[in-house]
């Protein structure tokens, strides 16, 4: 994905303000040089981080004629109204390496036994991951295949297959859980009593 830059001369609230105020959005690049202040199309960048690949692969960045390779590391956004307020990137080439977080897109759930046969919701406990990897490594997201899951079995860290060069970054649990599946809950059966009709006549005393 590319996206247009420009060099931002002035800074402070009231320069960042009157940037918004004008369709603008305030931010930085740094890595692999100087940090340089930019400014960005606002229209632009709230569209563009709608789509999940902004967010987790190489970007190509034009600033005064030239193209750089960067990533999105952060963005602010107003609390209540649709405005970003200012963005972070970062410069990468060849020999950076970089630890960011990636998507998992899950596929093979319908097929599974779990989910055919044995009727089984997959719950995904884990929808992304920290990776560590070459930026020029970095995959836009991460595939996980369910269709050989089982009912009783879940898949965790360590049963991903990964791209070249990746490696999985884990914070607490050495291998947590990204999946599992949950059997169906039982039917409960409500057996109600029959009532009991009084035929209005009555035991003769003996």
């Amino acid at each position: 994905m590319k996206f247009v830059a420009f060099e931002r001369n002035l800074q402070g609230t009231g320069a960042s303000r009157r940037l918004r105020v004008a369709g603008k959005v305030p931010g930085i690049v740094y890595g692999a040089g100087e940090p340089a202040l930019i400014e960005l199309d606002h229209n632009a960048l709230y569209h563009a981080l709608k789509k999940e690949a902004f967010h987790s692969s190489l970007l190509d960045m034009e600033l005064n004629g030239a193209v750089t390779q960067v990533l999105l590391r952060d963005f602010q956004v107003h609390p209540y109204k649709p405005q970003v307020l200012h963005c972070d990137f970062q410069r990468v080439d060849a020999t950076t390496r970089i630890t960011k977080k990636v998507p998992l897109h899950f596929v093979g759930e319908d097929t599974s036994v779990a989910v055919k046969t044995d009727h089984c919701t997959v719950n995904h406990v884990i929808t992304e991951l920290e990776i560590a990897c070459l930026a020029q490594q970095l995959p836009e997201f991460i595939e996980v295949d369910l269709s050989g899951m089982t009912q009783g079995h879940s898949l965790h860290v360590n049963d991903i297959k990964l791209p070249a060069g990746v490696k999985i970054v884990t914070h607490g649990k050495p291998n947590p859980v990204v999946a599992t599946p949950i059997a169906p809950a039982a039917e409960e059966v409500i057996v109600v009593a029959a009532p009991v009709v009084d035929d209005g006549k009555k035991k003769k005393k003996k």
